[in-house]
């Protein structure tokens, strides 16, 4: 067990992406934004992951998005910063400035402001590129958790994102991001 301030949940979730990754010889890296850290902090929770874990990289600012991970100004523009075509530029640049195999992007609104009617308070974009993939193969689903309070979206968010890092992550990522249902 670990003294965390993290959820039990989280750090389970940390584990098993950790240990799953080292028995399949996996480098991973993350590019989070509305989770501000979330994930990484979950994962150097875990004693040992740096045999896993390369990179945490917390864009959150636009330019931050651009210049740490290559993410086009155009496709921020078109699309915005809650998008699939800017979580996948992420989730591309995070292994193309790491030596991860998987990289997962998070981007979204966690509240209370921000939100839209197309894009309200909860939304929030993955993605999941790795280096063996075809980078034309956008693999990235965005999710409405509902504005459950920003640390409840967070959450929820954080440990989808930590279900992507599995390497058992189906390529859909359907039914690796059904979130589950909050610790009461």
């Amino acid at each position: 067990m670990t003294d965390s301030n993290l959820p039990s949940q989280l750090i389970d979730a940390a584990r098993r992406v950790i240990e799953e990754n080292r028995a399949a010889g996996l480098r991973i890296a993350v590019a989070e934004s509305c989770t501000g850290g979330l994930v990484s902090a979950a994962l150097t929770e875990i004693a040992g992951c740096s045999d896993v874990f390369e990179a945490g990289l917390v864009t959150y600012a636009n330019d931050a998005k651009m210049n740490m991970l290559g993410v086009a100004s155009d496709v921020l523009e078109t699309f915005g910063a809650v998008s699939v075509a800017t979580a996948w530029a992420m989730a591309q640049g995070a292994i193309q400035k790491t030596n991860a195999d998987i990289g997962v992007a998070i981007t979204g609104i966690a509240g209370p402001g921000g939100g839209s009617e197309k894009k309200p308070v909860g939304t929030v974009v993955f993605a999941r590129a790795s280096r063996s993939g075809d980078p034309d193969d956008v693999v990235a689903d965005r999710r409405e958790f509902g504005d459950l309070g920003r640390g409840a979206i967070r959450l929820q968010a954080a440990l989808c994102a930590l279900e992507l890092l599995l390497p058992s992550s189906p390529p859909g990522l359907g039914e690796a991001l059904t979130p589950q249902a909050p610790a009461s």
